[in-house]
């Protein structure tokens, strides 16, 4: 009899929580909004069947017990996560396939892009400053702040380092809104722009040169890493991998950084990130503030780049098309497309995608300055 109500509380079922519950359907959900409207499948997929996992009990598989502060017996997710995500591993790798994947011939054709990619930044700030009035403290501010950047490997990044007990609910925030940037810029771009200002057609890209294309990745990482240092491991592996792609001479590896190395760690990465998920955890009111944060972050990230677009508009006598500088958000290329789109509603014949890119690869260059800016002062 021992022996049986011993094997009974061995039964995940008898110590199933409400909680867990939650975090289950949470989880399934997320399955589903990857499988039926492909919304980040690459990341909200791994992140989801991922924390329907780690809320069923007793499985061993993560949240490891711990003796004296050393997890005395890791499961495979504790092992993921503590030294592939909190040893910031899969990040900057994820920065290094990212760097081999970006061509940022359209930021060198146009440099003063970058004004509105650092005019987006304007979106971390005031989800920053909002989170704070909600009650979390500056590192968990900061971590919330940077969503509005969107870019979820530097949202990571920063969360690990400042903040690690609000990693899942920022990952989670920043990855599905960057999913849903064709929905939300739209309504935004609209309402701070005119149709004739949407209309607005720019005058072709000038090429770019090899030279100037090697010469970028070497120059920024020099640049950056001497103004804010904090900020060189993501821009030192962002660069590193754009030079393997702009040199020419290392196909082999540069194909490797794009898709197999990629492939791999995108995996770890939704698994490190879905083993935090667990409900005793992810369940709570700051989470809901989160999710509500992010929404606040990428509202105010891509109106800060339009109205800025507005004043270089302006400035240049209607030469440049405000809405570019929605694309300062660093969600690469979704919040081009987005404004290519808007721009061919207007005027079919207006093709402005390129012009739109120079902000959007200058907006995952700004945001990860603004985290290496938050580690600087606050880590």
């Amino acid at each position: 009899m021992a022996s049986f109500v011993d094997f009974l509380n061995t039964m995940g079922l008898l110590h199933l929580t409400v909680g867990n519950l939650i975090m289950i359907a949470v989880g399934l959900t997320l399955v589903y909004l990857a499988i039926r409207y492909e919304m980040e499948p690459l990341l909200l997929l791994p992140i989801g069947i991922t924390a329907v996992l780690v809320n069923l009990p007793l499985n061993g598989i993560a949240n490891c017990p711990t003796v004296g502060g050393i997890c005395s017996h890791p499961g495979l997710l504790d092992i993921i996560y503590h030294y592939l995500i909190k040893t910031e591993i899969v990040p900057l790798l994820i920065f290094f396939g990212l760097g081999a994947m970006t061509d940022f011939g359209p930021l060198i054709a146009d440099p003063k892009t970058a004004l509105l990619g650092a005019a987006a930044q304007i979106g971390v700030f005031v989800a920053m400053l909002t989170a704070l009035a909600l009650g979390f403290n500056l590192h968990q501010a900061a971590s919330i702040g940077i969503i509005g950047g969107a870019d979820g490997p530097t949202t990571i990044y920063l969360t690990t380092k400042l903040a690690p007990e609000i990693l899942g609910a920022t990952a989670v925030a920043a990855y599905s809104y960057m999913s849903l940037v064709p929905l939300i810029q739209p309504p935004i771009i609209k309402a701070l722009t005119s149709p004739e200002e949407r209309r607005i057609r720019m005058e072709q890209l000038r090429p770019v040169s090899k030279r100037e294309k090697i010469l970028f990745p070497i120059v920024t990482m020099i640049v950056i890493g001497l103004l804010v240092p904090s900020s060189a491991p993501l821009i030192g592996m962002l660069m590193i991998g754009n030079l393997f792609r702009e040199s020419g001479v290392v196909p082999r590896l540069t194909k490797a950084a794009q898709e197999e190395l990629m492939n791999i760690v995108t995996i770890f990465l939704g698994l490190g990130v879905g083993s935090t998920m667990r409900a005793e955890s992810f369940l709570t009111p700051q989470t809901l503030e989160i999710l509500g944060l992010g929404v606040v972050a990428f509202a105010s990230a891509t109106a800060g780049g339009v109205l800025f677009g507005k004043l270089m508009s302006k400035l240049s006598g209607g030469k440049i098309n405000p809405m570019i500088g929605a694309a300062g958000v660093s969600a690469v290329p979704m919040s081009a497309r987005v404004v290519q789109r808007l721009a061919s509603e207007e005027d079919p014949g207006n093709f402005i995608l390129m012009h739109a890119m120079g902000p959007n690869v200058a907006g995952v260059i700004g945001t990860a300055v603004v985290a290496g800016v938050f580690l600087a002062l606050l880590g």
